[in-house]
């Protein structure tokens, strides 16, 4: 079963970084069309977090026609329009993200400049792509 987890450090809101978990997960193949959420009250359970901010990141997500929600059975992820990416590949990129990581890391590099760097790459990659 999916399992929430949340970082109170990262200025995120709670519903936000829910709603982002669950995107992630389809976009990786963790979840798949007609796997159910866990429950509201489970969240709340497992997080100590406000049921008004599951729901908060439940409506969203329904919103977004990432989920639907089925009353007296559960929220339940739906078919996506793009594909997940399958297993093999997912690890290939993640070893040589690893990889990347660790050599920036090993070069000096703290968080923010690691994130910085990847953001200001990914940027121009995309725009490359699209122009």
């Amino acid at each position: 079963m999916f399992v929430f987890r949340l970082d109170t450090r990262s200025g995120v809101p709670p519903y936000l970084q829910l709603v982002q978990q669950v995107r992630q997960a389809v976009l990786l193949g963790f979840l798949q069309p007609g796997d159910r959420l866990p429950l509201i009250r489970e969240v709340v359970e497992d997080l100590a977090i406000n049921p008004n901010t599951v729901a908060k990141a439940y409506r969203q997500m329904e919103q977004e026609n990432l989920v639907t929600g089925r009353p007296g059975q559960g929220t339940f992820v739906n078919e996506q329009q793009s594909a997940a990416m399958s297993p093999s590949t997912y690890t290939s990129l993640r070893r040589g993200l690893a990889t990347w990581l660790r050599r920036a890391y090993d070069a000096g590099l703290d968080e923010q400049a690691v994130n910085a760097l990847f953001t200001s790459v990914h940027q121009q990659t995309r725009n490359e792509d699209v122009a």
